[in-house]
Formats: structure tokens, C-alpha cells, sequence
């Protein structure tokens, strides 16, 4: 069965669910991870490996691979089709019939076009047939992955493969919304037992019986233990119905009469409760013991979900499981898995230190990452592709949500548990109240009411009588206090008079007493507002006035707007140059602001010299952004200084958002694509076209990670981050609705359309 479909087409020969196999359930997670990330432009379709035809297929093709002359035949079939790019092979020398397999020489010797690899297994100190055999393989290909670092040096040392054809990339996981195990076991009524698990399909590699054999000893020093063995088991290994490998697992439990301290979960496990059971998990037994197992997703998987380890030493847990994330003990040795396992029901601090930090190492190889990396090799091995886009992640304000009490929306987020101890600001109150009010004018959604309205009741409650703000306001007392006094407020203070402007232009659609709340608010705030100095203040309070004036028009406001942005323009009079067209002598952070207070002063005043230097301005720091055909966003690392070298690395969302509002207001102003084209270039930064090759996002909650380091994302996921990529995801999403239908976030009485 055939799909039609004009995209360029990734074929994957595979097994493939409802087939159990842990070949199957990768293919389908890779191809879902491509989908997600690069669906736009890329379809993948399936040529399942069978050992008995199907009455009616359910894949695009399908390959018999007990039958000779279906290898050559499939391969003509895929040949026919133009709009398939690239074949990728999952390997396993047993998926194919013959000698190693060898039956796949004969698709290979039809199929025209390119071919990649992924060897699931790497068999060190091959015979010299086998070395052979692989050669021959790659030598249809020139391309092959692996999910090992180990993996790959034995291809280069072991079969003389040549070390560049190889890309690793590692066993992809799911992203999962971080909970402690104490959380995640009320769902299971687990909260009074320590829970160990294993899972997956079982066989006699899985060597479950050294986990049973353990827990006598465990049970000695924690009586309350429960060890779930999750998973059914291979059905390979079922025979008339005679499950073998479990009978004996089941005799050995009443033999060690640890029933009360065992429960097996004989089921499949959809991905969502299998990920559930794991987040629940106190200890991760691995107990595998085959010396010579390349990778291991069950592995992979239960560090993604913050388990703490105890691991048998096979290549992938030798590799990737460092002592600050777990213990490593010899396969089979029942004393060792014991002694491991008791000494991290001992500390309960260490088992969370170590969950947090297999966690935080595991978040690089999330299935949208490793979609990334594939797509990297992909681009290499297509001849004329097609332009492969980002497709943009949906729209999600869980995490948003999740800051935000019945006070505000609190600061910060230890990954993704809200840090109520670190209270809230005015900053971060007022960027939510920007993103719902935008989220509002986009879907009309009720439920923003509830939250635009917290927001706002945040804001006023920072007023003080002569119309500045307090900034922060404390969780336990909920009182204002004078946190770091001696730091210039101004940037806060502007960016509330930005928001309540953003709810004013809102009065077309907004509740009457909410747009009433924010106008008085707003012009409370007016005497205070003439006297700004702070250039970016400037900004934050232009934009606000300016969305306010365009809704109300008011001559005083407009008096301040020209007030306020003739001192930014002496800034720039100051020390701009014909190589540094700039305010200050520096970039920092939310630079974008600057010219675009230019640009709202000159809709306000008509005043040629503002037009000019907000477009001056703006391309000299596009100049800075934009380098070699990359987006690179100024480091906070020490910023840019004139006359001097940026900074590599630390990189912030709110500079990528800051610059993407920048951008949406300069083209919904004047209308150049090229505004259009750099917005969509800066977007893909959180999608993962930045140093890294990562997601900037957590793609099932919404949050933001707080920022990009040299050779990590801080997974944190604050107010600020967070809301900068909920505030840049709805200015793409109105974008891409622009192409057919103009729906501006935020409209002046003028018609340019303004982002927030």
C-alpha cells in the first residue's frame, strides 16, 4: 500500500509495531522524532522485514525476508518511486535469511538509491568472513550509525572501517516532565515502598534472576522494597504456549518467598505508562549479561527518567553511566547488585543527585535530537534535496501554567518543579501578561482570561503611590521587599508599563474592567515614565506607550514617547561611528529594543531621523547576529565590546525572542522579506539549529531551558525562558497564518501591525 505524498521520503527497512521487538519500537520512535522535527518537508515510510506475508499490509512496502527473490523485487518497487531520497537500514544480522544475512546483498545490488546503515550490533573481534561481510555492506553505502562511541572505534579498528563514514548518535529517549519519585508514585499507590524496576522484553539475557537473587539481602536492610519486573516476555521465546523464561522467574520468587517485594507487569506497555513506571522508580536494576551488548534502550530510557543505576558493565553502561548517575557492577554478581542497591536506600540525597544527573546527561539524546543528528548525516547522502524545514512544535502552556499561582508566576524552576522559595518579579509578570494577552488575540481562549487577569493584579500590587514598581514580591509572606536595592529597577518598572499598553490595545476584545485596571495603572505610571534614562528602558516603555496611544490616542503620551526616544538618539549621537552604529559601546542583553523604539517613535512622530537610525541601527545588529549565513545571538559571556571579538557561548532565549519581536515589528512595519526570512532563521535556534544541535524546549510541557553553554543546556525551565519561547512561538505561529490571512498579535489604531 502506497501513500502519495510530495514531500522527499525516507524509506526505513525495519521491523515495525505491532511486531515486538526493541528494532521495531526504535524504528517507530526514530521515525516519529524526524516526523516531529522535520515533518514539514520530510515523510518517512516503512518496508517492514516479515517472516510470513500479510494478508493486507499496513506499510508502504513490505519485504518477506525468508523468500530470495523478494529482496531484489522490493528494491525495483522502492526504485519506482521519485519522491523517495534515501534508504535507511536498521541492521541486525539476524533480521535477514542467509549467512550473516547475507540475503540483503540482493536488495543492495538493485536499490538505486543512496542507502545508510544503523548496526544495532557491533561484534568485536570479528572472523575474517564476518569483517568481510560488513565491509562489503558499507561498501554499497559509505554511511553507517552507530549509538556507541565503543561501537564505532571497533567498526575503525576491528573491521577497517574508515572512521569519517560513521556517525554515532546516540539510543534516543523521551522527553519526560521531570517528577520526583515521590510524585510519580502516587499515581501506582507506590508512596510507602522503595521501588526498584527492570524492564522490557524478557529472555534469558535480561538475567532478571540476579535481581531476584538480591533482594533477600536488600529486603534485610529496607523491608518495604518492591521491585516491578515491567514487560512480557519475547515472543520469540513463547512456545505452544509455554512461557519458560517466566515460570522459572515466578518458582525462583516463591523459592526466595520474596512475594510480597515482587510484582511483574506482564504487558506491553504503552510508551506513556512504561515512562510513568520508570519516573516512579527509587533504582534501576540493569542486569543484562551479555558482555558484548552494544546498546541497550531499556538502559537509555531509565536514565532519561531520572533514575538513579545500579548496572551490569557492558559496553553501553561502561560508556555512559559515570558514578555521579549511578554504580557499575560485574554481570551476574548477586552481592554486588545487592551491596549497590542498599547503599542508595540508605541516602535518599545521593539517589536524587544521581536521578538529577542521569537525567540532565540523557536530555542530548531525546529522540528530537537524535532526529537532528540523523538529519545532519541525511543532508550528506541525499543528492538534490528538497529545502528540509523545521516544523514548528505546538503551542503548549502547561509549564506556563504551572509557574503561575493565584499570586503570580514565580521566578524560577528546578527543571520543572516551580521554586516556590524564589517568589516572583514584576519582569516575569509582566512577560506572561504579554504572551496571554498574544495568546488571547490568537485563539480567543477563554481560560487566558484567568491568568491575563493574575497577572495584571500582580502588576497593580507592585504600584506604589507615585506610580514606579516594586519588583519582587516574597512566596511566604507575600509582602513587597526591597530585594537588591542597590540594582537599577528602571528595566522592570519599563517593562510593566509595556504590558499594561499591550492589555489597552487589547480593549477591542479584552473585558472592559481589565482594560480599565490597566489604563489606570498605566497612566499612574506616566510622571515617573518622563524620566527614564536607561536606554533599554526606553524600549520596554516605548512599546507599552506606543500600544496605548495607538488604541487611546493621547497628546501627553506621545509628548513622553518623543521625550524619551530624543534621549535614546543622543545615546546613538554619542558613540555611533560608520563601523559601530550603536547607543553604547556594547551589546548586551535585549538589544533589539533600541531600534525599535526608533522605529514606534517614528510611527508616533513622523520624525525622518528616527526612521533612519532605527534602521541604521537595526542592521548593524543584524550585521552582529548574522554571521556567514548563521544565527548567533551575542554571548552573555562577558558581551560584545566595540572594537573587540564576540564571546563564544552562553547563549539566552530572551535575546532570541527579544531579536524575533525585533524583527516581526520592523516587518510588519515596512514589509521586507528579509525581516521575514532572519525571523524564521533566529526561531530555529530553539529547534536546534544552534551549537549543539539540541531542542531549546520541552516539546510536551512548553517550557523553556534557561540557556545554552558550551557543552550542555541548563534544563531549568524559569519564568523568563520560558515565556520568551512562548512569546517567540506565537509571533511564528502568526507568521505562518500571515501568509494567508493577516491576524496581527497587536494592532494600532495606524494599522502597522505590532508584535508585543
Amino acid at each position: 500500500m502506497k501513500t502519495i505524498s510530495n514531500k522527499s521520503k525516507i524509506v526505513f527497512l525495519s521491523t515495525f509495531p505491532p511486531t515486538q521487538c526493541g528494532i521495531a519500537t526504535y524504528t517507530q520512535d526514530t521515525i516519529k522524532g524526524i516526523t516531529d522535527v522535520y515533518g514539514k518537508s520530510i515523510s518517512c515510510e516503512i518496508c517492514e522485514l516479515v517472516k510470513e506475508p500479510k494478508a493486507e499490509p499496513t506499510q508502504a512496502f513490505t519485504l518477506n525476508t525468508t523468500v530470495r527473490e523478494e529482496y531484489a523485487k522490493v528494491a525495483a518497487e522502492i526504485n519506482e518511486d521519485e519522491n523517495v531520497k534515501l534508504v535507511h537500514i536498521q541492521h541486525e544480522f539476524g533480521l535477514f535469511a542467509g549467512n550473516y544475512g547475507d540475503h540483503l546483498l540482493d536488495f543492495l545490488n538493485v536499490i538505486k538509491k543512496p542507502v545508510t546503515f544503523t548496526f544495532h550490533s557491533v561484534i568485536q573481534n570479528p572472523n575474517d568472513e564476518l569483517r568481510e561481510f560488513v565491509k562489503l555492506l558499507l561498501s554499497y553505502s559509505n554511511s553507517a550509525f552507530v549509538m556507541t562511541n565503543r561501537s564505532k572505534e571497533i567498526l575503525v579498528n576491528d573491521y577497517g572501517i574508515a572512521e569519517e563514514i560513521i556517525s554515532c548518535v546516540p539510543h534516543g529517549t523521551h522527553i519526560v516532565i521531570y517528577e520526583t519519585p515521590e510524585q510519580a508514585k502516587k499515581k501506582f499507590n507506590f508512596e510507602d515502598r522503595i521501588v526498584l524496576s527492570t524492564f522490557g522484553l524478557l529472555g534469558e539475557g535480561k538475567n532478571i534472576e540476579t535481581g531476584l537473587q538480591a533482594l533477600p539481602k536488600i529486603i534485610e536492610k529496607a523491608p518495604n522494597v518492591l521491585y516491578l519486573v515491567i514487560g512480557c516476555t519475547h515472543p520469540n521465546l513463547i512456545k505452544d504456549g509455554v512461557d519458560v523464561y517466566r515460570d522459572k522467574l515466578e518458582a525462583l520468587v516463591k523459592e526466595l518467598k520474596i512475594e510480597n517485594n515482587v510484582r511483574f507487569i506482564n504487558q506491553y506497555l504503552e510508551t506513556e505508562e512504561l515512562l510513568d513506571y520508570l519516573k516512579a522508580t527509587d533504582i534501576y536494576m540493569f542486569t543484562s549479561k551479555d558482555p558484548n551488548q552494544a546498546v541497550s534502550g531499556t538502559f537509555a530510557y531509565a536514565m532519561s527518567c531520572a533514575c538513579p543505576i545500579v548496572a551490569s558493565k557492558i559496553p553501553h553502561t561502561k560508556e555512559v553511566l559515570t558514578s555521579d548517575s549511578g554504580i557499575l557492577v560485574d554481570i551476574g554478581d548477586v552481592d554486588q547488585f545487592a551491596e549497590a542497591a542498599i547503599k542508595l536506600i540508605a541516602d535518599e540525597k545521593l539517589r536524587n543527585e544521581m536521578g538529577i544527573n542521569a537525567f540532565t546527561k540523557m536530555r542530548a539524546s531525546s529522540w528530537e535530537n537524535a532526529a537532528i543528528n540523523h538529519m545532519s548525516t541525511y543532508k550528506r547522502l541525499i543528492e538534490n534535496p528538497t529545502e528540509i524545514k523545521f516544523s514548528y512544535p505546538s503551542i503548549q502552556l502547561h509549564h506556563v501554567k504551572k509557574l503561575t499561582t493565584d499570586l503570580g508566576i514565580i521566578q524560577f524552576s528546578k527543571i520543572s518543579i516551580p521554586d516556590l522559595d524564589s517568589g516572583y518579579t514584576l519582569d516575569d509578570n509582566a512577560r506572561a501578561l504579554i504572551a496571554f494577552c498574544m495568546h488571547y488575540r490568537l485563539t480567543q481562549d477563554k481560560e487566558d482570561l484567568g491568568y491575563i487577569l493574575i497577572y495584571l493584579d500582580f502588576i497593580q500590587r507592585c504600584q506604589k503611590p507615585k506610580g514606579s514598581f516594586i519588583n519582587y514580591v516574597d512566596q511566604e509572606n507575600r509582602e513587597h521587599i526591597e530585594q537588591n536595592a542597590e540594582v537599577n529597577l528602571e528595566d522592570s518598572n519599563a517593562r510593566a508599563i509595556w504590558a499594561l499598553g499591550t492589555v489597552v490595545s487589547l480593549s477591542d476584545i479584552l473585558p472592559e474592567a481589565i482594560i480599565k485596571k490597566a489604563s489606570k495603572c498605566l497612566l499612574n505610571s506616566l510622571k515617573w515614565a518622563e524620566n527614564i534614562q536607561s536606554p533599554r528602558s526606553i524600549g520596554f516603555a516605548t512599546k507599552g506607550l506606543y500600544l496605548y496611544h495607538s488604541t487611546v490616542p493621547n497628546l501627553y503620551v506621545a509628548a513622553i514617547i518623543n521625550k524619551l526616544n530624543a534621549k535614546l538618539l543622543a545615546n546613538y549621537e554619542d558613540h555611533a561611528s560608520d563601523e559601530w552604529k550603536w547607543f553604547e559601546n556594547y551589546l548586551t542583553y535585549g538589544n533589539g529594543v533600541l531600534p525599535e523604539s526608533m522605529l514606534y517613535a517614528f510611527l508616533v512622530t513622523n520624525k525622518p531621523v528616527y526612521k533612519k537610525v532605527a534602521m541604521d541601527s537595526l542592521d548593524f545588529l543584524l550585521s552582529k547576529m548574522f554571521v556567514n549565513k548563521k544565527f548567533r545571538v551575542i554571548s552573555n559571556n562577558g558581551w560584545l565590546h566595540k572594537d573587540s571579538e564576540p564571546h563564544p557561548y552562553g547563549e539566552q532565549p530572551i535575546d532570541v525572542s527579544y531579536t524575533i519581536q525585533t524583527l516581526n515589528s520592523f516587518y510588519n512595519a515596512f514589509g521586507l522579506p528579509e525581516y521575514k526570512h532572519k525571523m524564521k532563521k533566529a526561531f530555529d535556534w530553539f529547534l536546534g539549529k544552534n551549537h549543539l544541535n539540541q531542542i531549546m524546549y520541552n516539546p510536551i510541557s512548553g517550557g523553556g531551558y534557561d540557556g545554552l553553554e558550551k557543552e550542555n543546556v541548563n534544563l531549568n525551565q524559569g519564568a523568563e525562558s520560558t515565556v520568551c519561547y512562548l512569546t517567540a512561538r506565537l509571533i511564528m505561529e502568526n507568521l505562518k497564518m500571515s501568509d494567508t490571512k493577516v491576524i496581527p498579535l497587536l494592532k494600532s489604531r495606524s494599522g502597522v501591525a505590532i508584535n508585543s
